[in-house]
């Protein structure tokens, strides 16, 4: 039986349906939930998608937090649910306090939208078991606050405590510094991504599920919503998630 993940969808949400197409290659069984319902259905993990939630006023993700589902994801989180912000979800995720950290309007102050690339920090943890680190992947991104910021207290124990994701990487593979074209919003130590002390809620701001199929261009995401499944998949015991033979 496929492992149920859910996908929350807010007013302004669009990259919920990139998504559900990115669990389905990966063999799970996606679950919509709607913002306004408290229940999770019963899901396995939950995944916060791109868009522009609330049309991002007063400030990217601060009013889906009050969200009724999101007292559901924080109480799911609490448990040790597993948890996947992705760029406006990532927002959501900072807001409510899940994740550390803060994202800031682009050092541009411009929204940017292209290629960039991201590698691992890690590669035991429930987003990114079977990559390899320190390989660049690359995946697009598009916001306009996306700039990861914490002061240096809080980024040296982000540092230390391995709750570091994912760096923006340059084409040699080097983390790119806020000044670098390759870091596309000026992130403090190239954050990418960041997860909880406990390991089980995780933001991103590049998209993998936009780039989890050869024909958007990029299928390097695949491995980060794989690595989700498959977690989820273990945590219910399930077993290993069965990867969909769809075109990739």
């Amino acid at each position: 039986m496929p492992v149920r993940v859910g996908v929350v969808v807010f007013p302004g949400s669009n990259c919920d349906r990139d998504t559900v197409r990115a669990l389905d290659l990966v063999g799970a069984e996606p679950v919509v939930l709607w913002h306004e319902q408290a229940s999770l259905d019963s899901v396995a993990a939950v995944v916060l998608p791109g868009g522009f939630a609330y049309g991002d006023y007063v400030r990217a993700g601060v009013i889906a937090r009050f969200s009724p589902v999101m007292r559901s994801v924080a109480e799911f989180a609490g448990r040790g649910g597993l948890v996947l912000g992705i760029c406006n979800g990532f927002q959501v995720l900072a807001e409510s306090g899940l994740v550390p950290g803060a994202l800031l309007r682009n050092a541009s102050l411009r929204f940017v939208g292209h290629e960039v690339a991201i590698a691992p920090v890690r590669s035991d943890t429930a987003f990114t078991r079977g990559l390899e680190i320190g390989r660049g992947l690359r995946m697009p991104v598009a916001h306009g606050e996306g700039r990861f910021y914490a002061d240096a207290v809080t980024l040296d124990a982000l540092e230390r405590d391995g709750q570091v994701l994912f760096r923006y990487v340059d084409p040699a593979g080097m983390p790119a510094d806020p000044d670098h074209l390759a870091n596309p919003n000026g992130s403090l130590r190239a954050i990418a991504g960041v997860m909880n002390a406990a390991g089980n809620v995780a933001g991103l701001m590049p998209h993998p599920e936009r780039a989890a199929e050869v024909i958007l261009g990029s299928d390097e995401g695949f491995g980060i919503i794989r690595s989700l499944v498959e977690s989820a998949a273990q945590a219910v015991g399930q077993g290993p998630a069965v990867i969909g033979t769809g075109a990739r």
